[in-house]
């Protein structure tokens, strides 16, 4: 059941030629200069990576996968993530949070309006939920929009915070929750607006100065008096909430996706460099002390491996009308939640196994190690990923 296919495996292949030959080369490079590399975004378009779920109306490839078109879209990520951890997730939020709610709940002009570019790589979208104060806790939400009856304007003011493909050269939208009233239970109606770049109002703040992911594009935002049309409502009015607790269910799996290239990495570096390192006359694999933690990292990469792609499989499957949603947000929850932390340990392992040279960024264990411990906060960290396993499995809520 979890046997990728040959189509798969042959995708693969053509993913990792692309991953070694256009990025493996330059990363160490661009994470120094803490670069965006703009020019990559189409070439990645170009071998469609961010149209692997998108209808072929709108420059995608769905209707041609094999096997499931989600999978695929795995795949890709855990093979960019294997070279670099910063262009796994400008794929990944690149469909799962800019492609994918335009997708699901844009209107056909929305769609037509945004999506082509977006598929193709000339653009990029984000998507703006995390605030200074407001992150798990989506319902503390302060972004407002007040709809504005003379103009038929929706007007925007408030902040974002971390959000990734927001303040690049290509980026064309970002979609943010805000909150437009008030329910009739007191909760804040939390709907979802698109405001593209350059609108009056809408300002990228400068670039953070993270610990990792620096190749990564990454803004706050702020917006004041920003208008935009009331057209610009993605999706029912007050259904804010509920759309985006589905586009993190998926984008759990993608996160798992990264987090299994970074483990599959650290298990070829820290074996490779188990045989080759010598001291006291022999290699250092050949001492228990190495070699049990390198056996340890196989087993977390096949776990994380079978979870992450039972959990692709389960939302193709979803896709198809043969599973449900809580079976996906279960499945994705405990996929997230283990790979993200055996990813950052087998970064910890194989630093480890690399003694002091681990701790030099000539060797690209340095640079995933800082790049790991972010995969066990964004999508929602492991402590919301046990609280929804928690519910899945009847315990008090």
């Amino acid at each position: 059941m979890y046997e990728l296919s040959k189509d798969h495996e042959d995708f693969r292949a053509v993913v990792r030629a692309f991953a070694t030959d256009a990025v493996e080369p330059h990363v160490a490079q661009w994470d120094r200069d803490h670069h965006f590399p703009t020019d990559l975004v189409p070439r990645m378009g170009d071998l469609g990576l961010f149209g692997l779920v998108v209808p072929e109306e709108f420059g995608g490839s769905l209707e041609h996968a094999e096997g499931g078109a989600f999978t695929n879209l795995c795949i890709a990520i855990e093979e960019l993530g294997r070279v670099d951890q910063s262009v796994g997730i400008t794929l990944s939020a690149g469909v799962g949070l800019g492609i994918n709610p335009i997708l699901t709940y844009g209107t056909d002009e929305q769609k037509q309006r945004f999506l082509p570019d977006l598929v193709a790589g000339r653009a990029l979208a984000g998507f703006g939920l995390t605030e200074p104060d407001a992150g798990s806790d989506a319902g503390a939400t302060r972004t407002r929009a007040v709809l504005d009856d003379a103009t038929g304007d929706w007007v925007v003011d408030g902040a974002k915070a971390f959000i990734t493909n927001s303040g690049t050269d290509i980026t064309s939208v970002v979609t943010v929750t805000a909150r437009t009233g008030t329910l009739d239970d007191g909760r804040p109606e939390i709907s979802a607006i698109m405001v593209p770049s350059g609108t009056a109002g809408f300002t990228v703040e400068p670039a953070y100065h993270k610990m990792g992911w620096n190749i990564s594009d990454t803004h706050g935002l702020s917006f004041a008096g920003c208008r935009v049309p009331a057209g610009n409502l993605l999706g029912e009015r007050g259904r804010g909430f509920h759309q985006f607790l589905k586009t993190l269910d998926d984008g759990r799996i993608a996160i798992s996706a990264l987090a299994l290239g970074l483990i599959t990495r650290m298990r070829e570096e820290a074996t490779a460099y188990a045989k080759s390192r010598t001291a006291f006359g022999r290699p250092i694999g050949v001492n228990q002390g190495v070699a049990f933690p390198v056996a340890d990292l196989a087993v977390m990469e096949e776990a994380a491996r079978l979870l992450t792609y039972r959990a692709a499989w389960l939302k193709d499957e979803h896709e198809a009308g043969r599973r449900s949603v809580e079976e996906v947000k279960q499945a994705a929850a405990k996929a997230k939640l283990y790979t993200s932390e055996a990813a950052v340990t087998a970064t910890r392992i194989a630093t480890q196994v690399f003694g002091g040279n681990g701790f030099m960024e000539e060797y690209p264990v340095a640079r995933f190690y800082r790049d790991a411990k972010i995969l066990e906060i964004g999508e929602g960290t492991s402590e919301v990923q046990r609280m929804v396993l928690a519910k899945g499995l009847g315990l008090p809520a």
